[in-house]
């Protein structure tokens, strides 16, 4: 098992590599002017190239995509020159140096994202504040659409070919081809816009509100329900389906059928035998699909006003805001990888073929 993790984690290394490099190149060929954007539209010629400069922007696209390298690394090289390209400013970058030489040292940090081109934020301080936010969305999806999902796809397998049957087929077909911007501008509409004022549910919102009467801020749970729906609409009718055709197919193994013989109850046998064996495809495909929901979040949230990566995102890439679009993007890219390895963990405990088949 051991070694196993540690091949996903070592495999993981190198996807992630492979996102920082593509992330770099894709913001690298945008037509735009960090400087002008940082200085504003009348800054003069010598502040625009000091700040060039001071960016790195004047350096080749080799140098500065190892520097951008180093930055995000957990572990980088930097020089003790001040006014070197590579200087170690512990101020900004923090961390621990653990191997000094005479010019160069080697640190142990937290990945440094940048600062942000409009706020002059530090680009992880705006993360956190945020990334909760989307963790508290993408859960609640999660656990809205796992819960519906299993029991509606229960009842369509225990009246298979019924009425019921036949319309939640129908239903989870279209919840899996409508794209969550589309779901969301529908839901948004009808729900708070059309049935407002009988819902009293709000168009967009966040978490925490700020209350008229001057008393701070207050949990408002009801913003989380729009965005929660929408979002789950899509691993909802995934999770319907799946435990819909593999509780038919457990009931149709021979340990059933001789647990049928010996008198027990279609319940206490659909209770006891099936569900139990029937749900463990639908708990590793609803793992997967919580790294995924990471994808849709980014619409769902900037539709309903919801103050998280996703918001974030859009309104950065509306303000050509590089370093804070290219630090969200990793976030969310770490946080699938890491799913995806404690899902790849989780399919190697449930079934150990997996294991097998990896070393063939």
């Amino acid at each position: 098992m051991i070694r196993y993790i540690l091949k996903k984690i070592r495999q993981s290394v190198f996807i992630l590599l492979g996102v920082i490099t593509l992330i770099f190149i894709l913001f690298n060929v945008i037509p735009a002017d960090p400087a002008r954007m940082i200085a504003g539209q009348h800054a003069t010629t010598e502040t625009l190239e000091n700040i060039r400069e001071e960016l790195g922007l004047n350096k080749s696209p080799f140098a500065r995509y190892f520097h951008y390298l180093n930055d995000v690394l957990p572990i980088s090289l930097h020089s003790k020159n001040s006014e070197s390209f590579y200087f170690y400013e512990s101020t900004r970058y923090g961390g621990t140096q653990i191997i000094s030489a005479a010019k160069w040292c080697l640190v142990v940090k937290w990945p440094y994202l940048g600062e942000s081109f409009q706020s002059q934020r530090d680009v992880r301080t705006v993360i956190s504040q945020t990334f909760p936010n989307t963790l508290i969305l993408a859960f609640s999806s999660i656990i809205l659409a796992s819960v519906l999902g299993i029991i509606l796809g229960l009842l369509a397998a225990v009246f298979k070919d019924s009425l019921y049957d036949r319309f939640s087929l129908f239903v989870s077909a279209i919840g899996m081809s409508v794209p969550s911007f589309f779901a969301a501008i529908i839901i948004g509409w009808f729900f708070a816009i059309v049935l407002g004022k009988y819902t009293n549910l709000n168009l967009t919102g966040n978490l925490y509100e700020i209350d008229d009467l001057g008393r701070g801020k207050f949990l408002a749970l009801k913003n989380l329900i729009l965005p929660s729906i929408t979002l789950g609409i899509r691993p909802l009718a995934i999770v319907l389906q799946l435990t819909r055709n593999s509780l038919l197919d457990t009931l149709d193994q021979d340990y059933i059928r001789t647990a049928k013989a010996k008198g027990l109850s279609f319940f206490r046998v659909l209770y006891s035998h099936a569900l139990r064996n029937a749900l463990n495809p639908v708990i590793t495909a609803i793992s997967g699909w919580f790294a995924s929901l990471m994808a849709g979040v980014i619409f769902v949230e900037y539709i309903f006003g919801w103050k998280g990566l996703g918001t974030v995102i859009v309104n950065s890439l509306n303000n050509q805001d590089t370093p804070l679009v290219t630090g969200c993007i990793l976030t969310i890219a770490l946080l699938f990888i890491i799913v995806n390895i404690l899902v790849d963990i989780l399919y190697s405990v449930l079934d150990p073929r997996i294991k097998q088949y990896e070393k063939n």
